[in-house]
């Protein structure tokens, strides 16, 4: 059988043999110039390819750099006059959640007698974000210059102890409320635990380490019946994720405390109220409902007994958190080392005279001049607690709290700012 060569090139004498070889220089010529072809498109693609990476690789960085929030000189120049000390032996605090509730009036108490405060917050949309914003702006005009970030975000926390020693971090940044950690559990794990681990890493690295006061909650006495709750009380029961994250907070903060110095107050608030407060709470939401002619849930626990808590107004509140921060004793790590023991603290802030909520529906509608819609329900199983009672013998010992201001005063105060806030006029709202 003729090879394939025999058939497209038949052995012939004389010119098929000449043409044979000159067809067979032609084709090879031919392919090896199709082949290099193929090669030389194939590199201008891969370059082509690369090229297109790299200009990618530059405009996400760029649209990074631009996009950021922080960072370059003039942000740093920001940081450090906000930071500056005015007053003798005074402090240079970190607020985190500055634009929350409690955040925003420690940073202005702070500001006020001349320590220096740098506000970090991240403006999440759990409540109205205006309402931080405003916060902001507040914070702003007294000259505190507040970061958008998240403490999560490990890059701007180093950055910002790089650019100042701070002396005491003020850890209030934390997601709240009970009930919305039934519908959004991980935003819990995240703030409350992984933003806090976050930063006390950050801290335990830190030359010299900060003194920590940080957001507890009373929520952590969870099922106890045992009232006043006391800071010895077992806490080991919590009734909500809330009380769970707040719980694993003091058992991570100790954590620290014991392995790499830091020195760390722990406060566990009790019902803060006031101006300026978060829309999410019960005498927020009740002033709302009520000049808006809505009816309001008034939630009652087992064999009909009312809901009491312990309700704290926020300039009681602001005085234990300071009173926390000139207490607290330094750090006694150094390069992420413990070098002696350090200050550990768990105190109560409460008003320590519960007040049932029917009682608070009272008081509002006086102050308002409106009857409130009410409507009765038994307490459903959503974490709720149905008493609070704190015992502030400790921090009264320590550093001398002692709260002025009861509830009748404290509501008269709030609904004054919420009819000016939203713009209300004779419990009317103004066009």
């Amino acid at each position: 059988m003729p090879s394939l060569e025999d058939e497209l090139f038949p052995s012939t004498p004389g010119k098929f043999k000449i043409d044979r070889a000159h067809t067979m220089n032609r084709q090879f010529h031919r392919c090896f110039a199709s082949t290099s072809t193929m090669f030389l498109w194939a590199l201008f693609l891969v370059a082509l390819t690369a090229s297109y990476l790299s200009f990618q690789s530059f405009v996400d960085t760029g649209s990074r750099y631009l996009s950021a929030s922080w960072g370059g000189i003039q942000w740093e120049k920001q940081v450090r006059n906000s930071a500056q000390i005015h007053r003798s032996g005074g402090m240079s605090v970190l607020v985190t959640g500055a634009a929350g509730f409690v955040g925003s009036h420690v940073s202005q108490a702070l500001k006020k007698r001349g320590d220096g405060v740098v506000g970090l917050d991240n403006f999440n949309n759990y409540y109205d974000p205006s309402l931080k914003k405003a916060r902001k702006s507040l914070l702003n005009g007294h000259g505190i210059f507040v970061i958008e970030g998240d403490v999560n975000d490990v890059r701007l926390l180093e950055k910002l102890f790089d650019v100042v020693a701070f002396t005491h971090v003020m850890h209030l940044a934390a997601q709240a409320g009970v009930r919305y950690a039934m519908e959004n559990p991980q935003s819990y794990v995240h703030s409350n635990i992984a933003g806090l681990v976050t930063l006390l890493e950050v801290c335990k690295a830190a030359n010299p380490q900060p003194s920590i006061v940080w957001a507890s909650s009373s929520s952590v006495y969870g099922l106890n019946e045992k009232v006043p709750f006391t800071e010895s009380d077992r806490t080991d029961q919590p009734a909500s994720l809330y009380a769970a994250t707040k719980k694993a907070g003091e058992e991570i903060t100790h954590t620290y405390n014991h392995i790499y110095g830091l020195s760390i107050t722990g406060l566990r608030f009790f019902t803060v109220y006031g101006p300026w407060g978060r829309p999410d709470m019960a005498y927020f939401s009740f002033t709302r409902n009520i000049l808006q002619g809505k009816p309001i849930t008034v939630y009652r626990g087992k064999n009909r007994v009312d809901l009491a808590r312990d309700f704290t107004y926020i300039d009681d509140i602001v005085k234990g958190c300071l009173g926390s921060l000139d207490t607290a004793g330094k750090s006694t790590g150094t390069g992420g080392k413990k070098r002696g023991p350090a200050q550990y603290r768990i105190f109560n802030l409460g008003n320590t005279a519960p007040v049932t909520v029917p009682t608070l529906v009272d008081i509002l509608e006086r102050h308002l001049k409106v009857k409130a819609k009410r409507n009765i329900v038994d307490m459903p199983g959503n974490g709720d607690v149905p008493y609070t009672h704190a015992n502030i013998t400790s921090a009264r010992k320590e550093f001398g709290y002692k709260p002025t201001t009861d509830l009748q005063t404290g509501l008269k105060k709030f609904v004054r700012w919420y009819l000016s806030y939203y713009g209300y006029n004779h419990g009317k709202p103004v066009n």
